[in-house]
C-alpha cells in the first residue's frame, strides 16, 4: 500500500504508456518533507539518460516556510533517478533506437516509507489520437451514466 504525493495526469493525454518501472530518487534536506506536504509537480517533467544514469527533469518540488534561509535548493534541479544498470541500458536501447520517450508517471512513498518514481516508457501520442481517447472516454462515461439510471 503506497501513498501518492504528485501524479503527472499530462502524461497519460499525451503519451502511449508501453511499460512502467520504479525508480528510487535522490533528494536533498527539506524535500521529502515538502514532498510530504504536497509540493511537488510533475506536470512537464520527463526523464532523460546521460552518460548511463537517469536524470527527472523539469519537475518542480517547492521548499516549506520552516526551511533553513541559507539552505533552499534548487525548486527544478535535475534529480537522479537509481535503477539497476541493466534496466537503464535495457531503456537506453529501447529509446535510441525505436524513438520512445520516458516519463515520470507519479511520486510515491514506498512500504518502507521511502519516495519512489514511476517512470513509464512511452510513445506520443498525435492529435487525432487524443481526440480518440477523449470520444472513448466520454462515451465510457455515458455508458456508466446509463448503466446507473437503470439499476
Amino acid at each position: 500500500m503506497s501513498k501518492d504525493l504528485a501524479k503527472n495526469k499530462k502524461a497519460f493525454h499525451d503519451y502511449t504508456i508501453l511499460e512502467t518501472f520504479e525508480a528510487g530518487i535522490c533528494l536533498k534536506g527539506s524535500e521529502v518533507k515538502a514532498l510530504r506536504a504536497g509540493r511537488a509537480n510533475l506536470k512537464d517533467s520527463f526523464v532523460r539518460i546521460t552518460r548511463g544514469e537517469l536524470f527527472l527533469l523539469n519537475a518542480h518540488i517547492s521548499y516549506l516556510e520552516t526551511t533553513n534561509s541559507h539552505f533552499k535548493p534548487d525548486e527544478r534541479a535535475p534529480r537522479k533517478l537509481l535503477m539497476h544498470r541493466r534496466q537503464i541500458d535495457k531503456l537506453l536501447g529501447q529509446v535510441s533506437t525505436e524513438g520512445l520517450t520516458l516519463v515520470a508517471l507519479s511520486m510515491y512513498l514506498s512500504n518502507k516509507n521511502i519516495v519512489k518514481v514511476s517512470v513509464a516508457l512511452a510513445k506520443g501520442k498525435n492529435l487525432h489520437d487524443k481526440r480518440e481517447t477523449l470520444k472513448k472516454r466520454e462515451a465510457d462515461l455515458e455508458a456508466r451514466a446509463a448503466m446507473k439510471r437503470y439499476t
